[in-house]
């Protein structure tokens, strides 16, 4: 199931790669389940953002290393990936789960989604870019 952001998440914006990967240099791990989205580190896939689903695509273990298997994808050529070519992509709802209790609040300020933590104030435009800017920050 490839998608571009747009084309799965409507025209709603949604944390980029780069701070995707910001955010996994910074020591946050992840835990694959249902639900999640994840890029693929390989310049034929940039800008393709992937979902995990029971029916698509899951987490399996072969000889002790975690892939992500993909599930009669056989319009492309792509059986699985090793869990450290994917780039975990964290929602909005998961963004705030784990900032816990650092997070303070969430507004508009001028335009910007603003998240207040223990440790500080981040903006930007899209709000889980928001949070994750708080979340790097706390990492």
């Amino acid at each position: 199931m490839i998608a571009s952001p747009n084309a799965c998440t409507g025209d709603r914006a949604m944390i980029t790669e780069a701070t995707a990967k910001a955010l996994s240099e910074a020591g946050l791990l992840w835990q694959p389940a249902a639900g999640d989205r994840f890029a693929i580190r390989s310049a034929e896939l940039t800008g393709d953002v992937f979902w995990i689903s029971e029916l698509t695509i899951e987490l399996h273990s072969y000889h002790d290393q975690s892939v992500l298997g993909f599930n009669g994808t056989t319009e492309w050529a792509l059986d699985s990936i090793p869990l450290d070519r994917a780039v975990w992509l964290p929602r909005e709802d998961q963004l705030r789960e784990l900032l816990g209790e650092r997070l303070v609040s969430l507004r508009r300020v001028a335009g910007e989604w603003e998240v207040a933590t223990s440790h500080g104030r981040y903006r930007h435009a899209d709000a889980e870019e928001a949070y994750a800017r708080a979340l790097l920050a706390a990492l």
